[in-house]
């Protein structure tokens, strides 16, 4: 892995740290998903092809003038298959047999060109679209691919509003005053942010249960959201001689964690296994922020109000266009690289993990059970998770 920085010599000779391209790419596609979400367009390219895109969930009246002055003709909306199924479901076009669609575009009819129309065509708990509201599944533009994965990363609903550049104007493209973004930075950018995490700070934290713990907080090049590691006890030392100590991934949950809410197992795993450390004399917690699988806080509670109308914790997921778990574990595993832990044995119930770790480079010693008695709130979701995601809970 390089390092984000390189150094330079500026012309009175003197050394200055300068990022290096790596690092720059990374930080365009943050910029250009916060762009997203306060609601304004940012142009996405890649060889021939530009899209000017906007996120459903977030564009207002003047983002959308802004496409309609660019285009030549109507934007289209794109949208995650499993949502237009729900948007659109007869398709006039049917995917080619043995592709998966990365995307659905839908030419829409003036009516739904509204910002609170959209939103709701992106958000399955939204208010219901007008009776005899049509859309029309046509061609997705490349790019759409990309633009779907710009919104995740921003962590708003994939959908965007998108203007393809066979539909912009040649000189309006050349005096376009927006952010822009490259198509394959935009789709590199989970693996990238992941492995130029780097230690940023450390402290002593004793914690209940584990008194001799300590908070060490890694940043990606690109001065996004920081990852956590809680090392219990010395488990650098137990790796430096040859040992495997025990680790668990835990991602964030607001809910579960501070709160203590009953619909997870969030809250018990996390101390549990902080216990069980410190029972053990050493161990490391990597506490990643990936909210609710990957899909974010906000996305989390329109999970949680799906799942109150009936559906499981997977199908809610899909509904709102997001997969069944949308983490990326290299950033668990260059934080683990960053400790000197190359081995480890896995606390945990979910054979993905081990999987995942081990297609990162990390030796997994073995799995540690960790599962805790249903609450009688989250009974069908333990059960789902054993079903449905394979979780080892018996």
């Amino acid at each position: 892995m390089t390092m984000p920085f390189s150094v330079a010599s500026d012309p009175h000779g003197t050394a200055a740290a300068m990022p290096d391209a790596a690092a720059l790419s990374l930080r365009a596609v943050h910029r250009a998903a916060a762009e997203l979400r306060r609601g304004t367009p940012v142009l996405l390219r890649g060889g021939d092809h530009a899209l000017v895109v906007a996120a459903a969930e977030t564009v207002g009246a003047p983002g959308l003038a802004e496409l309609a002055a660019l285009a030549k003709a109507p934007a289209t909306l794109l949208l995650a298959p499993s949502r237009a199924a729900t948007v659109a479901p007869t398709p006039a076009l049917r995917p080619v047999q043995g592709v998966e669609e990365a995307a659905v575009a839908l030419r829409l009819p003036p009516s739904l060109l509204d910002p609170a129309m959209l939103r709701s065509l992106a958000d399955p708990t939204a208010d219901r679209l007008p009776e005899g509201s049509r859309t029309e599944r046509v061609p997705a533009p490349p790019l759409a691919a990309a633009a779907l994965a710009l919104a995740k990363l921003a962590r708003l609903l994939p959908a965007v509003i998108a203007a393809p550049h066979a539909a912009l104007a040649r000189d309006a493209l050349l005096r376009l005053d927006l952010l822009t973004v490259e198509a394959a930075d935009v789709l590199a950018y989970p693996i990238g942010a992941a492995t130029s995490l780097r230690k940023v700070a450390e402290a002593a934290v004793p914690l209940d249960g584990a008194p001799e713990s300590r908070i060490v907080a890694f940043r990606a090049a690109d001065g996004g959201i920081e990852h956590l590691a809680i090392l219990v006890g010395r488990p650098e030392a137990l790796a430096a001689e040859g040992g495997a100590p025990l680790v668990r991934l835990h991602s964030e949950c607001f809910t579960g964690d501070l709160l203590g809410s009953l619909r997870c197992d969030c809250g018990p795993q996390l101390r549990g296994a902080i216990h069980r450390m410190g029972e053990a004399g050493a161990g490391v917690l990597i506490y990643l922020a990936q909210e609710g699988r990957g899909i974010g806080l906000v996305n989390k509670l329109r999970a949680y109000t799906l799942q109150d109308a009936g559906l499981d914790t997977l199908d809610a997921n899909r509904a709102l266009g997001w997969g069944a778990d949308e983490r990326n574990f290299m950033v668990a595993a260059t934080i683990l690289e960053q400790l000197g832990i190359g081995r480890v044995r896995l606390l945990t119930n979910n054979p993905e993990k081990l999987a995942a770790l081990a297609a990162c480079g990390i030796g997994v010693a073995g799995r540690e059970a960790h599962s805790f008695a249903p609450n009688g709130v989250n009974d069908h979701y333990l059960e789902t998770k054993a079903r449905r995601f394979g979780h080892l809970l018996a």
